[in-house]
C-alpha cells in the first residue's frame, strides 16, 4: 500500500498526549523525564493563578462580545418596512443589543467594564443603553420611548376598546451603538494582550493567542 507523503509544516504542528496514569508503563528514561515535565507544567501554572484567572474571566466577556458584533451587524443591516414582521425584528435585535451590552458592562467576578473606561462623548449613550434596559426591556418603568395607546369608543349603545401601544426605536440601532462596539471589542482585545504579556514576563515562556476569535 502507497503510502501518504505528509507535509513537513503539518508534522510539525502535530503532538500527542500521554495521560498522566499511563507514564507508569514506559521506560524509567522516558518516565522520569515526562515526569518531570509535568511537575515543571504545573508549578508554572500555579505561579500564574491570578493571570489566568484573569484570562477565565475575560474569555467570559469575550463570548458577550462576540453575540453584541452580531446583533450590531443584523441591526445595521435591517430594511425598515411598514409591516408587523419587520417592526418585531428590530423590537427583537434592539432588546437583544440593550440586554447583552448590559451583560457585559456589569460583567461577572470583575469582568465588566467601567463608564469611565469609554471615550467622554459615548457616555451619555451609555447611560441612555443602561436607561433603556432598566425602563423598557427589564422592568416596565415608564420609559419615554414607550407609552400607552389605549383607545375607548362609544357607538351603538356600547363601548368598543382598542388596545395600542407606542414604541420609539433607532433604525438600525443608534449611530453611537456601532462606535461603542469597536470601542469595547479594542478594549477586551487590549485586556488580553496585557495579561498574555505578563504572563510571559512571570513564566519566561510565550503564550500565544489563536488570531481572531473561534466564535466568529
Amino acid at each position: 500500500m502507497q503510502g501518504e507523503a505528509i507535509d513537513p509544516e503539518d508534522a510539525a504542528e502535530e503532538y500527542y498526549v500521554v495521560p498522566e496514569e499511563a507514564l507508569q508503563f514506559l521506560p524509567e528514561e522516558l518516565r522520569t523525564h515526562y515526569q518531570a515535565m509535568a511537575d515543571n507544567g504545573r508549578a508554572i501554572l500555579k505561579s500564574v493563578d491570578n493571570e489566568l484567572a484573569q484570562l477565565s474571566r475575560i474569555s467570559a466577556s469575550s463570548v458577550a462580545m462576540v453575540v453584541l458584533k452580531h446583533i450590531q451587524k443584523r441591526l445595521a443591516a435591517y430594511e425598515f418596512a411598514a409591516d408587523m414582521d419587520a417592526f418585531l425584528e428590530l423590537d427583537m435585535l434592539t432588546t437583544a443589543f440593550v440586554v447583552t451590552y448590559v451583560r457585559l458592562h456589569q460583567g461577572g467576578s470583575g469582568s465588566g467594564f467601567s463608564r469611565d473606561a469609554l471615550p467622554p462623548h459615548l457616555r451619555e449613550s451609555h447611560d441612555q443603553i443602561i436607561e433603556l434596559r432598566n425602563k423598557r426591556f427589564a422592568h416596565s418603568a415608564g420609559h419615554h420611548s414607550a407609552s400607552d395607546a389605549l383607545e375607548i369608543g362609544f357607538g351603538d349603545n356600547r363601548f368598543h376598546i382598542k388596545l395600542g401601544f407606542s414604541l420609539g426605536y433607532y433604525i438600525g440601532g443608534a449611530n453611537e451603538w456601532h462606535e461603542l462596539v469597536k470601542v469595547l471589542d479594542a478594549l477586551i482585545a487590549d485586556r488580553l494582550d496585557k495579561v498574555v504579556e505578563r504572563l510571559r514576563e512571570k513564566t519566561g515562556y510565550e503564550w500565544v493567542l489563536p488570531k481572531g476569535s473561534a466564535l466568529e
